[in-house]
């Protein structure tokens, strides 16, 4: 089987090379880029099964490359900044990033999410003889791995069809936010909560007509989230 294809976009040389020396030592295949529009430029030309972005990059900074690459690809997108502002966080969310990691930060962490985020982009693609899961027009096929609303094709991120799913699989069940993140990123919760809302907040805006006044995925104040019956 062949490595699979690491995009890491910094425009830190340092960082750049240290990061390709874990990542191979795990096995994977690495590409680098120096700015958001030269990663672009390879990700046109090559295969890539996950991004690892630094936010503030010139040129082209992080934030908007994942704008626009989500406009085509779900491909796991993994933020970068020295910044350590929650709302820098949130941004990177918000515009289509699956996880974040604060610089400075430990290899072996980077290395982790890495792993996480792959095992969800892998499984989006594999069958598993999953079913189909039903709620009121809403439909997720756990085999094609896609998402139906009406009828109409949704554009999910790899984070957020997982989350999309365990919600649907028990559906009125209310899973806390800490459940959520354990669930969909195999980790122990750690200051999970902004992460967890921003992806609320993302699939809420792709499947309800009214995000303000959601039709699916539903708040239980103090307790967590759910998919009414």
């Amino acid at each position: 089987m062949a490595a699979m294809t690491i995009l890491v976009a910094d425009d830190d040389k340092e960082i750049r090379d240290g990061i390709e020396i874990y990542l191979k030592n795990e096995g994977y295949r690495v590409l680098k880029a120096a700015d958001g529009r030269e990663a672009l430029d390879l990700l046109s030309k090559e295969e890539v099964h996950l991004l690892i972005l630094d936010i503030m990059m010139p040129n082209m900074d992080g934030i908007t490359a994942t704008f626009k690459i989500r406009e085509a690809q779900n491909v796991p997108i993994i933020m970068l900044s020295a910044k350590v502002e929650e709302s820098d966080k949130i941004h990177g969310l918000s515009v289509g990033a699956d996880d974040y990691v604060s610089k400075p930060f430990q290899p072996m962490e980077l290395m982790a999410r890495v792993k996480s985020q792959l095992r969800r982009y892998v499984q989006l693609g594999t069958f598993d003889g999953g079913t189909t899961l039903e709620i009121d027009g809403l439909v997720l096929d756990e085999e094609a791995k896609t998402v139906t609303l009406d009828g109409t094709p949704v554009k999910l991120t790899p984070t957020e069809f997982k989350i999309t799913e365990l919600l649907m699989k028990h559906p009125g069940r209310v899973f806390s936010i800490n459940e959520i993140y354990e669930r969909v990123w195999n980790e122990e919760a750690y200051n999970a909560e902004n992460i967890v809302a921003v992806h609320i907040r993302k699939i809420r805006e792709k499947i309800e007509a009214d995000p303000k006044n959601p039709r699916y995925v539903k708040v239980v104040w103090g307790v967590g989230y759910k998919i009414e019956k």
